[in-house]
């Protein structure tokens, strides 16, 4: 008996399996590291680290933009709102979180992950942005941290992503789930505790 293979539909199936099998490859155990410190690594945990049922199940709240805090913008001196002097602009476009329990606290790393683009009089060098996050049970804040976050930028460039990360955001564990977790630029001065 003799098949015949139409090799156009064979090249196609073949080609459809192989990106399958890589994406199948993708999903099964090694997980995607943004050097956040474990935030967003699927490593398998050693013998020693097993993870309990209610550690999967523990709250850990969701990290949102407040509105007007996803964005900003950087002008030459006396030059504010010009567009024409914009140094660079900074956007904020995804967040993230990781929380652990222990000795009756909740720790939080928060990441917020975005690009800055220079502006029409950027020039190559370090640029600082404002950044902060709180954590909020109704109208008691309980963590508050203003960060200057450094990095380079290369007026050249269309745009340089960055991610930061505050690993430390530790508060008393929570009785209810009723937390609202904020991470954005702020130009105000850094909150008391």
């Amino acid at each position: 008996m003799v098949l015949l293979v139409n090799k156009p539909d064979f090249v196609k199936r073949a080609v459809a399996l192989g990106a399958l099998l890589a994406v199948a490859g993708c999903q099964s155990g090694g997980g995607l590291n943004l050097g956040l410190g474990g935030v967003g690594n699927n490593a398998a945990t050693s013998e020693n680290e097993k993870i309990s049922a209610d550690e999967l199940r523990a709250y850990c709240p969701q990290v949102t933009l407040r509105a007007g805090t996803a964005y900003y913008n950087t002008y030459q001196k006396g030059a504010e709102n010009d567009p024409d002097k914009v140094i660079y602009q900074a956007a904020i476009t995804d967040v993230t979180r990781s929380c652990s329990y222990g000795s009756g606290m909740l720790t939080m790393n928060v990441a917020a992950a975005g690009r800055v683009v220079p502006g029409p009089v950027a020039k190559d060098g370090q640029v600082s942005m404002p950044i902060r996050v709180a954590v909020v049970q109704g109208d008691q804040v309980l963590y508050s941290e203003l960060h200057k976050y450094d990095m380079a930028l290369a007026a050249n460039q269309p745009a340089t992503q960055f991610v930061f990360n505050d690993p430390n955001v530790t508060f008393p564990t929570p009785s209810a789930q009723n937390l609202q977790v904020f991470v954005g630029y702020d130009e105000g001065p850094p909150a008391k505790r």
